[in-house]
């Protein structure tokens, strides 16, 4: 029997996972890419794990990946978009806060994904309609949660949209403080954490990050597990929105938006 795509997208993020959990601590080559960016060994080989599962199980989709950009035609509308490892300057420091993020564009819509956070063993993971957590093969429902009040920022540049927002900024708005606890996690595992009920939300500035291999992962799991997931501006996320805004519900989403609209 062939292998759904959701299954194909955890199996491939495990793969990815495998290969980060595998190499770390390790002497790790650096290779940059600007002077602000680098990438490691470790990303550069789950990557490879990564598209050996992909390639295996679906050769004709095309793939558009960090490190080695994209491959395939594109002739039937499926475009994979993979992160090997988010958080690499994390991961670099010996911090075990990365994910590995794995997600398919089919057509309009990123209609699977798969995050693993490679050193709990767990896989957030959405089949398009949605949204789970695998640990020890056991799926749970996941369930998002603002009882934590934690809100994970982004204060990683670039700043895009700085005239009208910063993140910075609004960590000391007196109506953050009062409402909520700031986390810096410098990883889209925290997207998944929203999904999750770990976290109530998490804000970052940015542009296209709907067809990013980086956050289209996170979003896909938001979108499944009943978050309210917007840009920074309230709009829909799309190609042209600015920034991310997921929330556990409804509240804490209105809530952060007036703390960006504060900064205007």
């Amino acid at each position: 029997m062939s292998i759904t795509d959701h299954a194909l997208a955890v199996e491939a993020a495990e793969a990815g996972a495998a290969v980060v959990r595998s190499q770390y601590g390790s002497s790790l080559a650096r290779f940059m890419k600007t002077a602000d960016d680098f990438a490691t060994t470790a990303d550069v080989e789950a990557e490879r794990a990564i598209l050996d599962v992909l390639r295996a199980g679906r050769p004709d989709d095309t793939v558009l990946a960090e490190e080695s950009g994209r491959t395939g035609t594109g002739a039937n509308g499926r475009t994979w978009l993979v992160d090997p490892l988010c958080g690499t300057l994390n991961y670099a420091v010996r911090t075990m806060l990365t994910s590995v993020n794995v997600a398919l564009r089919a057509g309009a819509r990123v209609s699977v994904a798969a995050s693993a956070d490679p050193f709990t063993d767990e896989v957030f993971w959405t089949d398009g309609s949605t949204a789970y957590a695998r640990r020890g093969g056991i799926d749970e429902r996941l369930t998002p949660s603002a009882e934590s009040r934690l809100v994970d920022v982004n204060l990683d540049p670039p700043f895009p949209h700085r005239h009208v927002f910063l993140a910075a900024r609004m960590l000391a708005d007196d109506g953050f403080i009062e409402q909520f606890r700031p986390r810096v996690v410098s990883t889209t595992l925290a997207v998944a954490w929203v999904a999750a009920g770990r976290r109530a939300g998490y804000v970052t500035d940015g542009e296209h990050l709907c067809d990013s291999v980086h956050f289209a992962a996170g979003i896909a799991l938001g979108q499944a597990a009943g978050c309210v997931v917007t840009g920074i501006d309230g709009g829909p996320v799309h190609p042209d929105g600015k920034g991310l805004v997921v929330a556990a519900d409804e509240r804490t989403h209105a809530a952060l938006l007036a703390l960006v609209r504060n900064q205007r």
